[in-house]
């Protein structure tokens, strides 16, 4: 069953920023958007497994600090070489001025009509109003 995990404080984070965040030996990374919406990922990147709360924020994207790998970090898709997997994303709630991610929640599957790609949904952002 899931939970919610307080993680921060809404303004433990500046806009285009990120900040890591460990909960049961587990590193995730914690983002602010330019436009002031929470968003939550794995905290190492893909390839190497280096710490992302390292690296660089620009709009929705971080970049990897060891090879310069990109995630879009709102749906967690690789934006190319060296980073080939996708990285998980968590969904993320703002409540009284904390960032909630939720942990341990089913992810709920579906097929787009058309293909034969499973895909998923329930992760991303509910921002700060």
């Amino acid at each position: 069953m899931g939970s919610w995990i307080a993680a921060c404080r809404v303004g433990d984070i500046d806009p285009e920023d990120v900040i890591p965040f460990s909960h049961d030996g587990l590193d995730y990374a914690i983002y602010r958007s330019p436009g002031d919406e929470y968003y939550a990922t794995d905290g190492h990147c893909t390839h190497e497994k280096t710490l992302l709360c390292d690296g660089l924020v620009m709009g929705r994207v971080i970049e990897c600090p060891k090879h310069n790998g990109r995630f879009d970090y709102v749906s967690g898709k690789a934006l190319g070489a060296p980073v080939l997997e996708d990285i998980r994303t968590y969904p993320v709630k703002v409540a009284d001025g904390t960032v909630f991610i939720g942990v341990g929640f089913i992810e709920v599957g579906f097929i787009d009509v058309g293909s034969t790609e499973a895909g998923s949904i329930g992760a991303g952002s509910i921002g700060a109003g």
